[in-house]
């Protein structure tokens, strides 16, 4: 926020970075900025911070006072006209007086979809829609695939060598990336409402999967994937109470385990009849929890798998300037049975390229040639 000329979109800009600065935090909810100006000035700004306390434009209404009246207000996303944990926001912006208002995106809840912005409109608000709409809804990506789907928004996460190798064929993997990936990393586990990892590379690595970074950060929900419940009641995923732990298995797992992991505090969920959990069902009990947005930290067979059952929303994948080699006995970020001609195999679009340190950081989403079979 330069020199950059004063006009809609830059009031805009800055409340998708008030939006943006409390991703990870809202759980199921969208994030939302809105800023207030009156006679050049701005007056009033605001963010929603936590599901069922007060949205973006409550805050800024509240700060700008008086001053509201006449004013125009920027949000990043339609605003409610539907009674949920909170009084509709649409209400409350008509009867503070404010003038103009110009949203970024409309909302994909049913609820809402629309009926916010006529509701406006129908007060003598002048309504302007669609302003750096693409740029509000990526910040928005979970929210939008949840509110519509009730199943959470996946994204998967690797860290290889360059010929794609997550580990040496010895089996050490520390560290593939450098400093500035993994620091990356665990701030995408801050925004992220759950991290999800298979039995593998629990019992490999024994890891923590909390948010480590140089302030205080929010821990995931711990959900590991264990078709036969090997996950040992010594795991620290067990032991550390640092944030709940999901057990994801299936109707074939040995019910003394299940009892004895259930008394440690963790919960266990039968994903179909096995012999392996059903990932599809998974993605459905997950969201009965209200888990929104998935960060997939696994091994090669669980990010393949969720790439073949066309799961996978949003691929984030890490390459180190390295090459390890080691062929078959060295496993690779995406282990699945593969495609016969190159013109199935899947596609990552609307991709970004980044230089993280020492790294390169390839960010897309992939797109699915052919139906699961």
């Amino acid at each position: 926020m330069g020199m950059e000329p004063l006009n809609d979109e830059y009031y805009m800009r800055l409340a998708l970075q008030l939006a943006s600065a409390a991703a990870g935090q809202t759980g199921i909810n969208p994030v939302v900025g809105c800023v207030l100006v009156k006679d050049g000035r701005i007056v009033g700004m605001g963010a929603h911070l936590k599901r069922g306390e007060a949205h973006a434009e409550i805050h800024a209404l509240q700060m700008a006072g008086r001053e509201a009246e006449g004013s125009t207000a920027y949000v990043t996303l339609e605003p409610c006209s539907h009674h949920g944990r909170t009084p509709p926001c649409s209400d409350r912006l008509i009867r503070e007086g404010v003038k103009r208002i110009v949203v970024a995106a409309t909302d994909p809840n049913p609820l809402v979809a629309g009926s916010g912005l006529d509701r406006l409109r129908a007060h003598g608000i002048e309504v302007t829609s669609g302003l750096l709409e693409r740029e509000a809804n990526l910040l928005n990506e979970a929210f939008n695939k949840f509110i519509t789907t009730r199943r959470p928004f996946v994204t998967v996460k690797s860290a290889s060598t360059l010929d794609g190798k997550i580990a040496a064929k010895t089996g050490d993997s520390k560290w593939i990336t450098g400093g500035a990936s993994r620091a990356r990393v665990h701030a995408m586990r801050h925004r992220h409402q759950a991290i999800m990892v298979g039995i593998g590379t629990v019992l490999a690595d024994d890891p923590a999967l909390t948010t480590r970074l140089e302030v205080p950060g929010l821990n995931p929900i711990r959900v590991v994937v264990d078709s036969t419940l090997r996950l040992p009641p010594s795991a620290q995923l067990v032991r550390d109470g640092a944030a709940p732990t999901v057990v994801l298995t299936t109707e074939r797992a040995p019910e003394a385990r299940r009892r004895e992991l259930e008394a440690l505090g963790v919960e266990v969920v039968d994903c179909g009849p096995g012999p392996v959990v059903d990932l599809d069902a998974a993605l459905d009990r997950l969201g009965e929890r209200e888990i929104g947005s998935l960060l997939v930290e696994g091994g090669g067979k669980l990010s393949g798998a969720l790439l073949e059952q066309r799961l996978a929303d949003k691929l984030v994948l890490f390459y180190a300037p390295r090459i390890i080699g080691g062929g078959a006995l060295a496993p690779g970020n995406f282990d699945f049975a593969g495609f016969g001609a190159m013109q199935d195999a899947i596609r990552l679009e609307r991709f970004s390229v980044e230089q993280v340190g020492d790294d390169v950081c390839i960010t897309g989403y992939p797109r699915y040639e052919r139906e699961v079979q």
